[in-house]
This record gives structure tokens, sequence and C-alpha cells, in this order.
């Protein structure tokens, strides 16, 4: 008896939210069993991965609720077909990895064998979409585990460190590895910040919260459409590349793919010969840059340019700052001072062009800094955003 998929789809442009969700529902209805666990055995005793497939057909609305509540409990429900499509797909290639070493001796169903699995590859989508510089899905989950445990503590680095060592058996100074990787790894900001290290170099780490081109927020009408093109236009052939290849977006057609297929920097020195990673990365940034500046120029966009003038630390850590910044690339510099112990502010000294009732200007600088407080440790950074 011949069965077909009952949702098919060809491509997964224009995919709908129904589709994505019955993916592995089968036409005719497959034979039914009281227990989910009889398709797995049968699959294994008659070697026909028929039974397989009537397994996932059943699965898949609880699979649906697996990768809802991940989300849910991540704290990232952007919903998008194609993106939940990408860790279902995931999922089910652990579910076809794993079907051949379940054991049904041991008691245990398929579905609670599989349960840690299915974590895992939930995790592994998550790994790439956030494009942390980890070399294993271990390493990850030891990051996200002590970033927790920081967040939980109140942000206490010692408490945080002890109780981790403690907890994983681990000695102090590998805890503390894992708690400074996390605090390196971006601290989330909007798509065009850009930003340099304490020693003026660009760092390994990407700080934008999702850096890719939200295609539906920017061209809100076809003038900014024409203008945003025109400035597109102007960056050569290696710029337009590096920012449409990570950022997962054609500029011709404006259709924004899944940001599991945006490439990495490594993919990107690959395709440019002769670049390492950082200098891939260093790449990209300068185009971001250009590209920014064009958009101001225009008018699409305004920027806030912050260079960090002085700082001081109290048991390490940076208690004060003050930082100039500077209104759509042009005019004086103004003073902001940041004191992170009491949580005020001070805009010591206007930028020439700020405007002198409402401070947009200073007020967007502050406001980034002080949601986002690993950027302190950034020297320079500029912030765009539209009025």
């Amino acid at each position: 008896k011949g069965y077909a998929s009952k949702y098919g789809f060809y491509t997964s442009e224009n995919l709908s939210r129904r589709e994505a969700e019955r993916t592995l529902q089968l036409e005719p209805e497959p034979p039914k069993e009281s227990d989910l666990n009889n398709y797995i055995i049968q699959a294994q005793q008659q070697k026909d991965l028929r039974y397989l497939s009537f397994f996932l057909h059943h699965y898949e609305k609880m699979l649906n609720g697996r990768i809802y509540s991940f989300w849910r409990s991540d704290g990232n429900e952007r919903y998008d077909p194609e993106r939940f499509l990408d860790y279902k797909m995931t999922c089910v290639v652990a579910v076809i990895e794993r079907f051949s070493d379940y054991d049904p001796s041991t008691g245990a169903d398929f579905t609670t064998y599989l349960y840690p699995f299915i974590t895992d590859a939930l995790l592994s989508c998550r790994m790439l979409e956030e494009s942390w510089s980890v070399d294993s899905l271990d390493q990850y989950k030891k990051i996200r585990g002590i970033a927790w445990k920081y967040r939980t503590s109140g942000e206490n680095t010692k408490k945080t460190i002890s109780e981790y060592a403690a907890e994983k058996n681990c000695k102090q100074e590998t805890a503390a590895e894992y708690l400074n990787a996390a605090k390196g790894i971006r601290s989330r900001q909007s798509f065009y910040v850009s930003r340099q290290d304490e020693d003026s170099e660009e760092t390994g780490e990407d700080v934008s919260q999702d850096d890719h081109w939200d295609y539906v927020e920017i061209l809100w009408n076809g003038i900014r459409a024409e203008a945003i093109q025109k400035a597109f236009d102007a960056l050569d052939y290696r710029e337009q590349t590096l920012l449409e290849k990570r950022n997962a977006i054609c500029m011709r057609c404006g259709r924004v793919s899944s940001m599991s297929s945006r490439s990495s920097f490594e993919e990107l020195a690959t395709l440019f010969e002769g670049s390492g990673t950082s200098g891939a990365e260093r790449a990209y940034r300068k185009a971001l840059d250009k590209l920014t500046t064009i958009l101001v120029e225009e008018g699409i966009l305004h920027a806030v340019r912050l260079k960090r003038k002085n700082i001081t630390r109290k048991k390490k850590e940076i208690a004060t700052a003050i930082y100039l910044y500077q209104v759509d690339f042009d005019g004086e510099w103004g003073e902001i001072y940041f004191d992170f112990v009491s949580q005020t502010t001070e805009i010591r000294k206007l930028a020439e062009l700020d405007y002198i009732i409402s401070n947009v200007f200073a007020k967007k600088a502050i406001c980034c800094i002080q949601n986002h407080p690993l950027l302190v440790n950034l020297k320079e950074l500029v912030i765009s955003f539209s009025l």
C-alpha cells in the first residue's frame, strides 16, 4: 500500500504555518496502534521503515509542542514557518539517527528515549542561529548553563563560579573560563551596531541582536526601499556579497531566508580566498559601516557614534564611564557620564546637532548602554535608528 505526504510542498518559499506543522502527515491514514512504541518495534523487527514514518505521522503533534515549548522557555518566540521547519527537520534527523540504537527491552518508550536527543537537536538549532563561536554542542550547553546561573544569581561572578564548580565537580578556573566565554558572547543589539574591543581591533564575536536584515521593518514604503537599494548598489561586489551572505537576504528581490542558512565568517573567508576568519569579519564590519554611512547621508537612517573617553573600575568591574557621542557622523561631540554603581547618567555636554529639548540622540545612546551593559567593554560603537 502506497503512502504520500498529505500536505506536500515543492519549495519552502511562501510556506504556510499549516504546512510547516503538518509536514510529516501521510495519506491515506496509517494503521492505528494503541501504543506508538509498536510502530518502532515493527520497524525494527520487519526492517520496514514505513513503520517509522507511521510513528512520525503520529509523533508530529508532540514534536510541534516540544519546539514551541523550547522557544517559549528560551525567550525567543519569533515565528517563521521556515524557521519552524528547520527546527523540525533537525529533530527528525535525530529520530532517524537514534532509531537503530533504541532497545525496547530497556523498558523505556521510544519517545522517552528520544527526549534528551530532541533537546540537543533544538539546542543545536539555537546555537546556529546565535552564531556562538564554540567548538561543540556540549561546550555550548555548559556556557548556556553557567550564563543562566549567572543571571539568576543577580550577576554575582564569585557566587556563580563557586556554585557551578561545586555542581559540575570541576575546577573554579574551568568555571571561570565558561563564565568569561558566556560574558563575551554577543551582547544583543540592533542590526546596525558595529564596535571595537579594548585593543581597538574588531572582535571575533557579534554583539548584534540578530544581525540579519529585517526587510519588512526597514523597507516600510517604496521610496525607502528605492533609497536603500541605491545605497546598496553603491557598494562594490565583495561588500554586497558579504552583507547578503551574512544576513541571508537577497537585496534584489527582498527575500529573507532562514537564519540557519546564513554564512559564517569561516564560510565567508573561504568564499574570498586569501582572507582568514578575522579578516572576513573585519571586511563585513567595514561594509556594514559603509552602508550605514551612506544611508545616514541620504537621510534614511540616523546614527549615534560613541567613543569611550574614560573609565573607572571597582573590584575589576567598570564602575563609571565617560562617552563622547556624535550625531550622524557630523558636528562637535557631546559627552555622557554613566555611573553603573548608582545606575545614573548625566548628559554633560550636548552634541552639536542633537535636539536641544528632546536630546533624542543622547537618550538613544543612554538607552543602548543601560539595556546592554556588556557594550561598555567596547571602545567604539555606532548605533543606527530611524526617527
